[in-house]
């Protein structure tokens, strides 16, 4: 049985849909003001992990992942300037338009490393009704407080005071709170650990009408409010950073538990921080890689993504060189094996599959602890060794090769990271299928300078080609 550890009981638990064999899963997205980083995507891909896994397991996940283009101020805190509106100044734009540029950046990198799409994608800008209608929940039921300023503006506070398990999740409660960094000290609150459900400033690029007047609404009612809407009062799991834990998760079961009288998420689960060559990477020190950046220097999405992944997500990964080295190492290693076991023509008879069964049992009781990617690995690649070996004498049957064809064909499915370097023709894209051809024909022409340029530009998209007696062979780089 899946066993994940809940940070909220800071122990594994068994996992329990509410609806057995559904599961609601919501994960913290990005802020679209600039390009996310690659700890951004170790959060995003050990979801995706995740999602794979329970949908091997035989669930119906519905995953929902936001997209907040309002209202996070830059230092996480109530005050301060909002992070869309200062992307906004600073590039000449209009924050619809930083957000709407980013956002398909956001889209772009995902499909690079093989993520797939959540169900929805709520945009906080489009929810601020549903956002108005919590907030007006919040006050009627005296767990939050409106403030007049001086111009006659209306801010209104969520009152920590209200709610006794608050710090329960991240274990900073109330009354050994010390004001800082994210818990702003202002004389409007009733206490500094209160925090903005909405927030008036005449000055903000983004406002909105409510019944308490003009303003936008705080990052943390974001979530909650289109959760809720999605996946209704009470969903299975709930994903983020480590840095998430607090204050976002934290204000997020307050107001959402006061709103509703519901349990809010049922397991909490939080990716570690990422270090990039031994320090820790964050795009608030500006000390942050993109996959951009990593493209351009040449490194393929298949290794950044193994890489992501190949380490425990609550264990701190340290992203470096030699870790991406390693990593395309590993996959050559992979996908050697799929073309082999594909080429492959068994000689002996047999019933038997194998050990495959026994790989499958061992790789998935490895998942089963908590995704403990690092195990889970170390078994296939057991699997791979053994296997070599029985395809190099010649021992291995024809129904060892079907059931290991069948069993790296799951494992894939789960890992996401499609080993094998040969392409049949229905998987070659028609462009590359296009320049192909172009080649050909360049070579019975005997343009080989053509050739070979047509040779580069493939190589530049990802693809190399070789030549042999039965024609040219495609494969991934």
């Amino acid at each position: 049985m899946l066993k994940l550890y809940d940070s909220f009981v800071k122990q594994k638990r068994a996992f329990r849909p509410l609806k057995k064999g559904k599961v609601t899963m919501y994960n913290c997205g990005p802020t679209v003001y600039g390009q996310v980083h690659i700890g951004n995507l170790r959060s995003f891909l050990f979801a995706d992990l995740l999602r794979r896994y329970l949908e091997y397991l035989g669930n119906e996940v519905t995953q929902v992942m936001n997209i907040t283009d309002v209202g996070h101020m830059l230092a996480d805190a109530d005050v301060g300037e909002d992070k869309m509106e200062a992307a906004a100044k600073k590039e000449g734009k209009t924050p619809q338009e930083v957000a709407a540029f980013y956002t398909q950046s956001f889209f772009r990198d995902i499909d690079r490393l093989n993520i797939r799409r959540a169900h929805v994608y709520p945009k906080a800008s489009e929810h601020v009704d549903e956002m108005i209608k919590m907030i007006g929940q919040l006050i009627e039921r005296g767990h939050a407080y409106k403030v007049k300023h001086d111009d006659g503006g209306v801010s209104v506070y969520f009152d920590v005071g209200t709610f006794r398990d608050y710090g329960k999740l991240s274990g900073n409660k109330i009354e050994k709170l010390s004001p800082g960094a994210r818990i702003e000290v202002r004389d409007e609150k009733r206490s500094p650990a209160d925090f903005a459900l909405w927030i008036h400033n005449p000055h903000h690029l983004m406002q909105w009408e409510a019944p308490w007047g003009k303003g936008y609404p705080g990052w943390h009612i974001e979530c909650s409010a289109m959760a809720i809407k999605y996946l209704g009062q009470t969903i299975d799991i709930h994903t983020g950073g480590e840095d998430n834990k607090f204050p976002h998760h934290e204000c997020e079961i307050a107001q959402s538990e006061c709103s509703t009288g519901e349990e809010f998420a049922r397991y909490w689960l939080h990716v570690t921080h990422l270090m990039v060559e031994g320090d820790k990477m964050s795009k608030s020190f500006g000390n942050f890689l993109t996959l951009d950046q990593l493209l351009e220097k040449g490194h393929g999405s298949r290794e950044i993504r193994y890489l992501l992944l190949s380490s425990h997500y609550r264990q701190p990964l340290n992203f470096t060189e030699h870790g991406l080295e390693s990593a395309r190492s590993a996959l050559e290693r992979l996908d050697t094996f799929a073309d082999t076991l594909s080429r492959y023509a068994p000689k002996k008879k047999g019933r038997s599959a194998g050990h495959s069964a026994d790989i499958s049992r061992n790789f998935q009781a490895a998942l089963d602890d908590d995704l403990n990617i690092a195990e889970a690995l170390a078994v296939l690649f057991d699997f791979v060794k053994a296997a070599n070996e029985r395809i190099s004498k010649e021992e291995m049957t024809g129904a060892e090769k079907t059931g290991a064809e069948k069993l790296l064909i799951i494992i894939d499915n789960i890992l996401g990271l499609t080993f094998g370097r040969s392409l049949d023709d229905k998987d070659i894209p028609a462009s590359i299928r296009l320049l192909m051809d172009r080649r050909e024909q360049a070579r019975k022409d005997k343009s080989f300078n053509e050739a070979d340029i047509i040779r580069n530009t493939l190589l530049v998209k990802g693809f190399v080609i070789e030549d042999t007696p039965d024609g040219p062979i495609i494969k991934r780089k």
